[in-house]
């Protein structure tokens, strides 16, 4: 079990030892403090909105599909400027998940082809413990991967081309000074 302090602040723990036979539903919505919590998380001004909608059913034999979307609206400063940038973030959410014990999983993917997977499908199983997973850890995963690094306002440029420019130059001709050619 994570410790209190390294739990998603939109954690949800599904039980997934008795998943229903279409799946289970889950409505993530962020209230202003878990969304002030996420802003602080992932280095963003403000967290305007956050919801994640996912479908936890049962995959192979014991393992976990989780399926839906995360949605929320953020504010970052602008790499240039930083000046307030606003952004929508509509990701899906696709993840495999496996019991640490289950021989798929031991078995990995070496095997003759046990488990084939779609290129443009969700990456290869991640594994857990227990009966329960933290769906909305695993939703805030997509979240931070979705978000922009360098943000920009529209219009902001670094303006910084002719200033590399000219210091390759200076470097340049440093270069021929040392090695005694002009």
């Amino acid at each position: 079990m994570k410790h209190a302090d390294m739990q998603s602040p939109v954690s949800f723990f599904a039980n997934v030892a008795r998943l229903p036979q279409k799946g289970l539903p889950v409505v993530i919505g962020a209230d202003p403090a878990q969304r002030a919590a996420l802003a602080e998380a992932h280095g963003l001004l403000s967290v305007e909105a956050y919801r994640a909608e996912l479908l936890v059913t049962s995959w192979k034999r014991n393992g976990v599909k989780v399926s839906g979307r995360v949605e929320a609206d953020i504010t970052q400063a602008c790499i240039v400027t930083l000046d307030p940038v606003q952004a929508h973030i509509d990701e899906p959410v696709e993840a495999l998940l496996l019991p640490e014990d289950s021989k798929l999983g031991r078995q990995g993917f070496e095997s003759a082809g046990e488990i084939l997977l779609d290129a443009d499908g969700p990456d290869s199983p991640e594994t857990f413990s227990g009966d329960t997973i933290d769906v909305g850890a695993l939703a805030e995963q997509f979240f931070g991967l979705a978000i922009d690094p360098y943000p920009r306002k529209p219009g902001a440029s670094l303006g910084a081309g002719d200033d590399i420019g000219s210091a390759e130059n200076e470097f340049q001709q440093k270069l021929r000074s040392l090695l005694g050619k002009s």
